[in-house]
């Protein structure tokens, strides 16, 4: 297999004194709800309290919008079939050409797959990523951009506030009460995230990697992951880009943990010797939203890293 790993390495920049968690979330089931509202199963849990029903067509709403922006804005109905691990998987193959009027409509883009192709590709993956950084707001009008924001709202209510709770913990990894006008900057890398939080929020997905995209800005995440951020685990596998991402942000002082649902993540997890946390949607289970804290997190990584401040004591030593 061709080497994907992305060029920027977090060892490359610096020696890091202190210590830096990377954290790698799984989406569907984790941060969102999407499929469990569509098969029942979250309002299964609930025991007759939660409209099964109604769930449904929340689920419905947000396919269609999942859908909407994948094909009006992210060339979705052309590159479905081209899937990438990362949107800087074919960065080799980017010129760096002035996009601002590029004719994507017409470039001809299509099979075989062979190098010049591939630079296409790669330039929509960088249109792709500038959209992400701009966000919604820029390209939606303003009947979307409503029927967007009571879609989360009702989502929330119903959720009883999974995604605001799952976004605020997000932001608790990063130190940050609120976004930033550097958080949407299209000059954002993973150096400019670590030396200003200490933290890192990643994010590994079974999904393919553009409708993936897609809900993070659909479901406000992109203020704490960034497009750079996003890995799609669809052909390669969870264990493959938990390698690419230890050998890209690995360095003495960096600990990873892992939150998600699935037994692949787990498994994976458990293969790289990191802590792993286990969601349940259970409303019984701490381990959901809202319910999961920074404490609970910091616990599973002290578990297998020790306590910060021990650390610190070590590397003085």
């Amino acid at each position: 297999m061709v080497d994907r790993t992305p060029a920027v390495t977090f060892g490359e920049d610096r020696e890091i004194s202190k210590p830096t968690t990377v954290y790698i979330w799984d989406m569907d089931e984790t941060l969102i709800l999407l499929k469990s509202l569509l098969d029942g199963t979250y309002a299964g849990v609930f025991n007759g309290l939660k409209d099964t029903k109604k769930g449904f067509e929340i689920g419905k709403h947000w396919e269609n919008h999942i859908l909407r922006v994948c094909d009006e804005f992210f060339f979705y109905e052309v590159i479905e079939n081209y899937n990438e691990p990362f949107l800087d998987a074919l960065s080799e193959y980017d010129d760096g050409r002035d996009l601002s009027n590029y004719d994507f409509s017409n470039d001809g883009f299509s099979s075989p797959y062979d190098d010049a192709n591939k630079r296409k590709l790669a330039y929509r993956h960088r249109s792709i990523a500038e959209k992400y950084s701009q966000g919604l707001h820029k390209v939606l009008d303003q009947q979307m951009i409503k029927l967007w924001n009571d879609l989360y709202s009702l989502t929330d209510r119903y959720t009883a506030g999974w995604l605001s709770s799952a976004h605020a913990l997000l932001e608790q990894t990063l130190a940050k009460t609120k976004p930033s006008e550097s958080d949407h900057s299209s000059e954002m890398t993973p150096r400019s995230i670590i030396t200003k939080d200490q933290s890192i929020n990643v994010l590994v997905t079974s999904g393919s990697l553009v409708p993936s995209l897609a809900k993070c800005l659909l479901y406000r995440l992109d203020d704490v992951i960034s497009a750079n951020n996003v890995y799609s685990s669809w052909e390669v596998g969870k264990l493959h880009c938990f390698s690419w991402i230890k050998e890209r942000f690995g360095s003495p002082n960096v600990r990873f943990c892992v939150i998600g649902d699935g037994t692949e993540e787990c498994a994976a997890a458990e293969t790289m010797r990191w802590p792993f946390i286990k969601i349940d949607i259970r409303p019984a289970s701490p381990y959901r939203f809202p319910g999961l804290t920074m404490e609970m997190v910091q616990s599973y990584i002290d578990v297998i890293y020790g306590p910060p401040d021990s650390k610190d004591e070590k590397m003085k030593g």
